[in-house]
């Protein structure tokens, strides 16, 4: 793995954390506010539960050790991102915002996985 594996890990752990303090920073380009750009309250449940699991998945993306540990971490956020784009692109209420809300996260799944395949060096 690298840096860069690292640096992804760090962003998605920060990006997690910014949603749950923040869920308006998801539930916004989702379209999952109200007309008066409030975030109702079971919104921001979920967005809390992924916010926590992007926070635990890029921690162990930037501290995991090389090697299986590390790849596993990867495994995890391009499996979660991809399941987020399918559930975004399938099923967001406002249908303008799911072919964006689904391409950031498989641009996201695309970019972790191959973070894996940069050699240190």
């Amino acid at each position: 793995m690298s840096v860069l594996t690292r640096v992804l890990g760090a962003a998605t752990a920060v990006y997690g954390l910014t949603t749950i303090v923040y869920p308006r920073a998801l539930a916004g380009p989702c379209g999952l506010t109200t007309a008066s750009g409030a975030v109702p309250a079971g919104t921001r449940t979920l967005i809390a539960a992924m916010g926590a699991r992007d926070t635990a998945i890029g921690l162990a993306m930037a501290f995991a050790d090389e090697g299986k540990p590390q790849r596993l971490a990867v495994a995890a956020r391009v499996a979660s991102d991809t399941a987020d784009a399918a559930a975004f692109g399938l099923g967001l209420p406002d249908r303008a915002a799911r072919p964006k809300a689904a391409a950031a996260a498989l641009g996201w799944a695309a970019l972790c996985a191959a973070s894996a395949f940069v050699r240190p060096g």
